[in-house]
């Protein structure tokens, strides 16, 4: 991923995210599936938040994006699982009883930052590394 910049900060911030529909059932499949990949797109898209990967398994979701510091992964883990659950469920109304009641997605997930820079060249970089 490339350098992003606002008005005030140039970063390069990637996270990776990854969760799974509740009871990990495999329903992200078919129109499914693709309804899932398009609002992801759409919501990035929105939020000016740039996807360098998405896959969209049948019992989970990798997205890999970036997104500028101000926004916690937390309220973006949030805003992406939300406002896809709720499309999932307008465009799918039968889908609700196959998983349960209302909750689509389960609210754990996983979130792990990626740099382009390794912890020892940024000890190195600021002079704390080992020679």
């Amino acid at each position: 991923m490339e350098a992003q910049h606002t008005k005030h900060v140039t970063y390069k911030l990637a996270y990776h995210f990854v969760w799974c529909p509740k009871y990990r059932k495999h329903i992200l499949t078919g129109k499914i599936a693709a309804c899932v990949e398009q609002e992801l797109c759409r919501i990035c898209k929105a939020n000016t938040w740039t996807i360098g990967a998405l896959d969209v398994q049948e019992d989970h979701v990798h997205l890999f994006l970036s997104a500028p510091p101000a926004v916690a992964p937390s309220q973006t883990a949030h805003t992406l699982k939300g406002t896809t659950a709720r499309h999932v469920f307008q465009r799918f109304p039968a889908r609700e009883e196959a998983v349960m009641g209302r909750c689509l997605l389960v609210q754990l997930y996983y979130v792990g930052s990626v740099g382009d820079m390794r912890v020892d060249a940024v000890l190195q970089y600021i002079g704390l590394g080992q020679d």
